[in-house]
C-alpha cells in the first residue's frame, strides 16, 4: 500500500551512466525531502545525494559530486539520481529514503534524518 521503490538499476561499463528513479505509492514524494544512499559489500552506508522537499537545495558526498544528480520531475511521485562518469567504486546497493521532518528548503545526507520510508535498493554494477 505504501511503498517506496527504486528502479533502474544494472549494470554499466565504466564511463558510462545509468538513471535510477524513487517512486512512491501511497504517499506524495513531492511532500518530503529525499534522500540517495548506497551501500557497498565491506563499506558503511554513504549518503551521496538529497533534494529538499521544494526541489530547490541540493547536497551531494563529495565521491559523487560533478556526477551525480538528483532531480524532481514533473512527476510529484518521483525522484531520480543520475550517474554519469561511473566508476568502479560506485558498484552498490542504492536505497532512496524520504525525510518528514526537515525544513522544506534543506537536506541531509545524515541517514539518521530519514525516519519516514525508506525503499529496498537497486543493485548497481560497474564491469569493462
Amino acid at each position: 500500500q505504501v511503498q517506496l521503490v527504486e528502479s533502474g538499476g544494472g549494470s554499466a561499463r565504466p564511463g558510462g551512466s545509468l538513471e535510477l528513479s524513487c517512486a512512491s505509492s501511497g504517499f506524495t514524494l513531492g511532500l518530503y525531502g529525499v534522500g540517495w544512499f548506497r551501500q557497498a559489500p565491506g563499506k558503511e552506508r554513504e549518503g551521496i545525494g538529497c533534494i529538499s522537499k521544494n526541489g530547490v537545495f541540493t547536497e551531494y558526498a563529495d565521491s559523487v559530486k560533478g556526477r551525480f544528480t538528483v532531480s524532481r520531475g514533473t512527476d510529484k511521485n518521483i525522484v531520480t539520481l543520475q550517474m554519469r562518469d561511473l566508476k568502479s567504486e560506485d558498484a552498490a546497493v542504492y536505497i532512496c529514503a524520504t525525510d518528514k521532518w526537515s525544513p522544506r528548503g534543506f537536506c541531509s545526507l545524515s541517514p539518521e534524518r530519514y525516519q519516514h520510508y525508506w525503499g529496498q535498493g537497486t543493485q548497481v554494477t560497474v564491469s569493462p
